[in-house]
């Protein structure tokens, strides 16, 4: 990267990060084959980083001409986080990587009156102070891999690139075979954490009618039901698919009005599954693959807020299905930018992208999944 000490330098650097950006974004939104090998890319990560800094750091790695398999910050002083937290340390003359780190403080009253006068929505606590809070993002260095020697150290993700050019077929291709993950069990659990019965039912019976699955939220129900009749590997799918849904807020009735873009969230869900289940060893993109295929239809805005939400939504489970992370894995976390705005969650299902939402289902609060 070229020195950023003179504010020229910098506000022109800035300009060229803004301008990489989008352009990527232009790309995303314009070919399906892009997404796919976006979160293929956001796997080999581990979903650490938001959209803008994964982005931001696959523009690098470009750049300098190699394949990236793992980054983190340099380390604290103790030792405890960081490379020096796995006994590695990054080499002499390295230049490191930018990502985009969020600015958080407690904002005076008047700068929080300020704000509110101008629409800006300030959190306060219950006390009516107002709370520590995003003001702002800065440039944070963070190192890859190649670039540190010591200890052996292997990333908790599957180190694979796949180059997605078409895939033929009329849509989605059922999962087979064994699951290699061992991460079903921790699924259910996750979804009956979140207040959610699971069930293995026959098709075409209780909600699925011709879905493979289904999540209703119709109060006091609350239920996810998934096909007894695929394979292991096509049930923790659809299973990790379903989870999303919940966790993207998908179904929540406050967010029913606001639904701007089925297709939106049966992608975010069916990218969210692909990232969480790549990251244990198994590839769904024989079923995920087809989800991505001309649903955006050059949206950047539709783009950004979904590559967002997905990589929220998959660094959440992730973290959840490996509790405990080192602090360095923290620290990683911390450097992420918080991503989209909430305010444009809705109900979704895993039928095909575009076909229209039934209306009895919106009203039910059912997503259901043809995967």
């Amino acid at each position: 990267m070229p020195d950023t000490n003179g504010p020229s330098t910098h506000g022109a650097l800035l300009e060229k990060l803004q301008a990489d950006f989008e352009e990527r974004l232009t790309r995303l939104a314009a070919e399906p084959k892009r997404w796919i090998e976006f979160l293929d890319q956001a796997a080999i990560f581990g979903a650490h980083y938001s959209a803008r800094s994964q982005l931001l750091l696959i523009a690098q790695a470009e750049e300098r001409g190699i394949i990236p398999r793992y980054f983190l910050p340099f380390g604290n002083r103790a030792g405890t986080s960081g490379w020096k937290a796995h006994g590695r340390r990054v080499q002499h003359g390295q230049t490191a990587f930018k990502i985009w780190a969020p600015i958080r403080r407690r904002p005076t009253e008047e700068q929080a009156a300020e704000w509110e006068a101008s629409g800006r929505v300030v959190v306060r606590e219950e006390s009516g102070r107002p709370a520590i809070q995003l003001v702002g993002f800065k440039l944070e260095n963070t190192f890859e891999l190649s670039q540190t020697t010591g200890d052996p150290f292997e990333p908790p993700t599957v180190l694979r690139r796949r180059k997605v050019l078409t895939r033929d077929g009329d849509g989605p291709q059922l999962l087979t075979g064994e699951d290699p993950t061992g991460v079903f069990d921790d699924l259910v659990r996750l979804i009956t954490a979140d207040g959610y019965t699971y069930e293995r039912v026959p098709p075409r019976t209780g909600w699925l009618g011709d879905a493979n699955g289904v999540t209703v939220l119709r109060p006091p129900l609350r239920t996810v039901q998934v096909r007894d009749d695929v394979a292991p590997a096509q049930t923790t799918k659809t299973t990790a698919h379903e989870l999303a849904h919940i966790r993207g807020g998908h179904l929540e009735p406050a967010h029913q009005a606001t639904s701007p873009h089925r297709g939106r969230y049966e992608t975010e869900a069916e990218s969210v599954a692909h990232i969480v289940l790549a990251a244990p060893g198994l590839d769904t993109s024989a079923y995920s693959d087809a989800y991505a295929f001309d649903w955006a239809s050059g949206d950047l805005d539709l783009i950004r807020g979904c590559a967002d939400a997905v990589l929220r939504t998959a660094r959440g489970i992730l973290r959840d299905l490996t509790p405990g992370p080192t602090d360095s894995e923290a620290e990683a976390r911390a450097l992420d930018d918080p991503g989209a705005d909430d305010s444009t969650r809705s109900q979704a299902a895993e039928n095909e992208p575009r076909r229209p939402m039934n209306a009895s289902a919106a009203r039910a609060g059912a997503a259901r999944t043809a995967a």
